[in-house]
């Protein structure tokens, strides 16, 4: 992984019983040398708090650059600047600026009070209250869900460009055509700025369901024939979708990724895993 950025995601834990518990996680994926480590917002912004904790050991603790997530759902501009002030204060400088999807518990009011309806209005915001913060943006090789066509959703990506967006993190996807697809139209449309490959190893056949579903990310024929073959054997699935992650992670160095953002899901032995075999 020497030529390639190498970075990695966790979240705060929903309860409070299990919160101790991700440093420890968090010393483990720190001991593989991650360019950084980024930090989910949690529903609605509902753990707030709690990103900027995590966000603040990684980068005064383990002297690793944080990576804050920030949403418009679920946040007035009070609250963003409550974050950026707390941010501030823990020399965090590099922040994830997403719209957020709505959480099933949000109401109507709830929703609609929010004072931004687009990543690129949050970016906007944030570089005009802090010039000094770096902000990267989420993008979609198979485009957004909500988005009419891949042409439309690159539109929307240049808004986030042109409003200070210096870095943009991929969805999750299966079939690396798609990101090379869409890092072309990219290049096409003069968005330049570095694009990092998201990728998760899908280790059972539940993590396909919730983490598929959610992102609307395809699954190829060659992934559906591992899940045939090992979804009833839940060690030699795990083995599969650990190394069709190494495999797609491989090509992509081949092709020249900017960088590889491993949606580590707060399990740093999968992690070490991959890392290792990588180093190999």
């Amino acid at each position: 992984m020497a030529d390639t950025i190498l970075s990695f995601e966790v979240f705060p834990p929903k309860k409070e019983d299990e919160f101790e518990e991700v440093y420890s996680v968090l010393d483990k994926l720190g001991m593989l040398n991650p360019a950084f480590i980024s930090v989910t917002y949690g529903a609605g912004g509902s753990r707030s708090k709690k990103t900027v904790e995590i966000a603040s050991y990684i980068q005064n603790k383990l002297n690793i650059t944080a990576l804050a997530h920030m949403t418009c759902v679920g946040n007035k501009k009070e609250d963003i600047d409550q974050v950026i002030d707390q941010l501030s204060s823990n020399n965090i400088k590099h922040v994830l600026a997403l719209r957020g999807d709505r959480p099933a518990y949000m109401t109507d009011a709830q929703f609609n009070a929010r004072d931004f309806s687009y990543a690129s209005e949050l970016i906007a915001y944030l570089k005009a209250k802090d010039s000094t913060l770096h902000i990267a943006g989420a993008c979609y090789p198979e485009k957004h869900f909500e988005a009419e066509s891949l042409f439309t959703d690159l539109n929307h990506l240049q808004e986030k460009v042109d409003c200070g967006c210096e870095m943009l993190i991929s969805q999750l996807f299966m079939k690396n055509d798609f990101f090379y697809r869409f890092r072309e139209a990219c290049l096409d449309r003069g968005i330049t700025v570095p694009i990092h490959a998201g990728i998760m190893p899908i280790t059972s056949v539940k993590q396909l369901d919730s983490s598929i579903s959610l992102s609307g990310s395809s699954i190829p024929k060659a992934f559906s024939d591992l899940i045939a073959r090992y979804g009833a054997e839940p060690d030699e699935m795990r083995k599969a979708g650990i190394d069709y992650a190494i495999q797609q992670i491989i090509d992509l160095q081949k092709h020249g990724v900017d960088g590889i953002h491993l949606y580590s899901m707060n399990r740093p032995k999968t992690t070490a895993e991959i890392v290792n075999a990588l180093s190999r």
